[in-house]
C-alpha cells in the first residue's frame, strides 16, 4: 500500500493534529489544577476571619462576629441561577474590631427595568456569621473602567466587583477577599450552594478527550487522503 499525501495537505493536517494535541495536553494540566483547587475547598480548614485573613487562607471557613451594613449594597450582575437573569447581593459586614469586609450573601432576581432595583431586606443587629474566604473572580477579561460608584445612593449595581473601588465609595479600605455566607444563615437569599469553581476537573477531562479525538481524526484522515491520491496517481499512469 503506497502512501503519496500532498506537501500542502501535510503540513495543514500535521499542524492541525499537532495544535489539538497540544490543547489536549494543556486541558489535561487544568484537569489536575483543578483537582487540587477542590480538594483545596473540600479540605478547608475553619478559622477565625482574623487568622484566615492574616493567613490568606483561601476557602477557609470562617465564622465572625459584628453587624451587617443595612442600607449599603453592591448587586453584581449577570448572575444567572435556573435560567434567571439576577444578581449577587454584596453587603458590608463590620468586624467587631471595627473593620469591614463584604459578604455575599447570595442571589436576588432582577427585574427588567433595572432602573427598579430590587429590595434588599438587611437589619444591623450585631451577629455572628459563617462562611467561605474567597478571592473575588473576575469573570474572565474585564472591558473598560471600573464602575463609577457614588456614595449616596444604594444598592448599586455593577458588572465587575472591584473592592477598591467599592471602599472608596463606602469610605474605608476593604482586604481583597470577601465571605460567601455560609447556606444555612437566615440572613442570606438563594444560590449560596458555593464551590471552588464554576468549572469543575471533570469539563476539563472531556475538554482533553475531544482534542485528542480530534488529532487522532486528522491523522486518520490524513492517512486515508496520502493513500488516495497514492492510488489515484498510479492508476493515471
Amino acid at each position: 500500500m503506497q502512501f503519496k499525501p500532498s506537501l500542502g495537505l501535510s503540513v495543514s493536517l500535521i499542524t492541525i493534529a499537532l495544535a489539538s494535541l497540544w490543547l489536549g495536553n494543556w486541558q489535561l494540566e487544568r484537569e489536575e489544577e483543578k483537582r487540587l483547587l477542590f480538594d483545596q475547598f473540600e479540605h478547608a480548614p475553619l478559622l477565625s476571619i482574623e487568622q484566615a485573613l492574616q493567613q490568606g487562607n483561601r476557602f477557609a471557613r470562617v465564622q465572625a462576629y459584628g453587624h451587617f451594613d443595612g442600607t449599603r449594597h453592591i448587586l453584581l450582575d449577570n448572575k444567572i441561577l435556573n435560567g434567571r437573569a439576577g444578581v449577587h447581593v454584596l453587603t458590608p459586614f463590620v468586624l467587631s474590631n471595627g473593620s469591614t469586609i463584604m459578604v455575599n450573601r447570595g442571589w436576588l432576581p432582577l427585574p427588567p427595568d433595572r432602573r427598579h432595583l430590587p429590595p434588599v431586606p438587611t437589619d444591623s443587629l450585631p451577629r455572628t456569621i459563617n462562611g467561605i474566604l474567597k478571592q473575588p473572580s473576575t469573570d474572565g477579561p474585564r472591558l473598560g473602567k471600573p464602575d463609577e460608584l457614588v456614595t449616596d445612593q444604594w444598592p448599586q449595581l455593577v458588572t465587575y466587583l472591584d473592592l477598591e473601588t467599592v471602599g472608596e465609595a463606602l469610605g474605608t479600605t476593604l482586604p481583597p477577599w470577601i465571605i460567601q455566607l455560609d447556606p444555612d444563615d437566615a440572613g442570606g437569599f438563594k444560590g449560596r450552594q458555593w464551590k471552588a469553581a464554576v468549572m469543575g476537573p471533570e469539563v476539563h477531562a472531556a475538554y482533553a478527550f475531544q482534542w485528542f479525538a480530534l488529532s487522532l481524526a486528522t491523522i486518520i484522515i490524513w492517512l486515508t487522503l496520502g493513500i488516495r491520491r497514492a492510488q489515484q496517481i498510479d492508476s493515471s499512469d
